[in-house]
């Protein structure tokens, strides 16, 4: 890829003028303004979100499990020959791709939405067979995530976006190792509700996502502004009609460490493979309109009702109580759904709570 093509990219990033502060307003309500060019973008940064000290127990947090990942899928011990991190939980907490590959374009996973394969460069003969490629079920890998998920200004701009009643979606670090981390092909995150009447832009709910490291042109997510409000998007044929992959009018979500983006599902994005030398990683969390998951068929075994709603929302006051324990100076966010329930973080909530919470994410 030249890098022509990134100094381009970075300049339409910059001319679309959507970052800055988190700033709410005396009733703690999102400004305007940060909406407004959000809903116009389908993406915003929310410039030093994170205070220092949060962002380096973050980072603190994800190196350290890195030290515990298991050698490669399927095995029980790290580097070092100990118990690996993530042993005994319901799902596997870390997934594995070859070194710059593409693991997901051209398939059928996740409802086929990768529909076309992105480059492929070959990897150096050092490489490894195998790198991380993501981390799921977060919250209960790594406190520093799950104190971030209880966030109180994070969840006023939820509120603000898919109303007081947002239900969660999952979480996942992404990892885009130096010179190794493998392409995410270009897609769309909805799978469920694109030929609903009702269908609009803010249907399928949104991400944040957070940087722990500075993020570059060569290794960001990139993002097609707007495409949010276009539908379901025939993603072959625009790349096909583009003449390769580096599609034109995409931009890098260029990003610092600490710094924190909004980004709607529906908006069409992807990775290529990271070729450079700095490594990327990304803690990327959801939450959806109630509206857009209750009686709806998604990624669960039956459709979504109350009592799976509320059992996998639980898990927002007990992030903010886990919070509050730690940060004393803020104002807790108060989710109303559960305002009457009590949620105390412990040792005995982590077991009865937060143990095996990702078997109930709420994917559209």
């Amino acid at each position: 890829m030249s890098d022509q093509y990134f100094v381009e990219g970075r300049d339409r990033a910059h001319s679309l003028g959507n970052s800055g502060s988190l700033i709410l307003d005396g009733n703690g309500r999102v400004d305007d303004r940060i909406l407004e060019t959000y809903w116009r973008c389908g993406f915003y940064v929310f410039e030093g979100a994170l205070s220092s000290t949060e962002r380096n127990e973050l980072v603190s947090d994800f190196e350290a499990l890195l030290d515990r990942l298991p050698m490669g899928r399927g095995s029980k011990v790290d580097h070092q020959g100990r118990p690996a991190a993530g042993l005994g939980f319901k799902r596997p907490s870390f997934r594995f791709a070859k070194p710059l590959s593409d693991p997901h374009g051209g398939s059928d996973l996740s409802g086929g939405r990768y529909e076309s394969k992105m480059t492929e460069p070959t990897p150096p003969d050092d490489a490894p067979d195998e790198v991380l490629l993501n981390i799921s079920g977060c919250l209960q890998l790594m406190d520093a995530c799950l104190r971030l998920y209880g966030h109180p200004k994070l969840l006023r701009v939820a509120e603000a976006i898919n109303g007081p009643d947002f239900t969660p979606f999952t979480d996942t670090v992404w990892v885009k190792q130096a010179g190794l981390g493998p392409s995410v092909a270009w897609h769309q995150d909805g799978t469920t509700h694109w030929d609903k009447p009702d269908l609009d832009r803010g249907t399928h709910g949104f991400n944040f996502m957070v940087q722990l490291y500075d993020t570059t042109p060569e290794n960001a997510l990139w993002v097609v502004p707007g495409s949010h409000d276009q539908g379901k998007i025939d993603i072959k044929k625009k790349v096909e009609a583009n003449g390769s992959d580096r599609l034109s009018d995409a931009v890098p979500m260029l990003m610092k460490a600490g710094d924190v983006a909004i980004c709607n599902r529906q908006v069409l994005h992807g990775s290529f493979a990271n070729t450079s030398v700095a490594e990327r990683a990304t803690f990327v969390f959801g939450f959806h309109r109630r509206s857009s998951v209750l009686g709806v068929q998604g990624w669960a075994e039956n459709p979504y009702n109350e009592d799976y709603v509320t059992k996998r929302s639980r898990i927002i006051p007990l992030a903010v109580d886990a919070r509050s324990q730690h940060f004393d100076d803020e104002d807790p966010y108060v989710y109303l759904p559960l305002r009457h329930e009590n949620h105390s973080y412990s040792r005995k909530s982590r077991e009865s709570t937060l143990a095996d919470y990702n078997v109930n994410d709420i994917g559209l």
